[in-house]
């Protein structure tokens, strides 16, 4: 048995704030969960699997009587807002329409790509897919990270690596990853590969340090409009 432990799932409530922010009553809870997922899907197979390859690495949900609030977080929020805003307009209408409710998208820029493990494992993907050496693209990537001010950093391959018959797990590790400190921000992502001979799945762990020591600003969460209970620490 493993007892491997979701790193966001983990600090929910604690130090994180939850991605989908509503309330519902039993009777309408699951057609609301079924209906965030389909907008995430919707938004991540526009934006990140066909042109505008516009880098979204998160979407957080808010929900009012009247309203139904998308905040993207992007590296590159040019790609998603468009000239003159026409892109994010037509994705507005475009989320009305399958959600039949009144929608309103904002995006949110993500200041240093380079640490968000999201992109970190879509972009080792995406070079997979076209066929580079894993170990060298995992190393630079690491590489990158902490060049860019990430306290530690894993990275973990999984598949059939090369293009060999056996699939196999190979990870980097730079720095410290203190996986158990609640109070230790530690980012998470998941990415797959679809290459010729099989799905390679791609992790990331990148720990930016702790909540104590970061600025107001740098805590994403909070930049999404949530307000999570940071702790001192103990």
């Amino acid at each position: 048995m493993g007892q491997k432990v979701h790193p966001f799932g983990f600090r929910v409530g604690i130090t994180e704030a939850h991605r989908s922010r509503w309330y519902a009553p039993k009777a309408l809870y699951g057609e609301l969960l079924v209906e965030d997922e389909k907008i995430r899907q919707y938004i991540d197979k526009k934006l990140n699997r066909k042109p505008p390859f516009a880098a979204v690495s998160d979407i957080h949900i808010e929900r009012t009587r009247e309203e139904l609030k998308v905040i993207i977080r992007t590296a590159r929020p040019g790609l998603v807002i468009g000239p003159k805003g026409q892109n994010i307009e037509d994705l507005t209408v475009e989320l009305q329409r399958l959600t039949g409710r009144n929608v309103s998208v904002s995006c949110i820029e993500i200041g240093n790509p380079d640490v968000d493990a999201q992109l970190i494992g879509e972009s080792i993907a995406e070079q997979l897919a076209k066929r580079a050496s894993f170990r060298r693209v995992v190393k630079m990537k690491a590489d990158a990270a902490i060049a860019a001010g990430a306290k530690g950093i894993k990275i973990q391959l999984s598949g059939r690596l090369g293009g060999h018959e056996m699939s196999r797990k190979e990870d980097i590790r730079l720095g410290a990853i203190p996986l158990q400190t609640i109070q230790a921000n530690v980012d998470y992502g998941l990415a797959l590969s679809r290459t010729t001979y099989g799905i390679i799945g791609v992790k990331v762990w990148v720990f930016k340090g702790m909540y104590t020591e970061l600025a107001e600003g740098e805590i994403e969460s909070r930049a999404a409009g949530a307000r999570p209970r940071a702790r001192g620490r103990r």
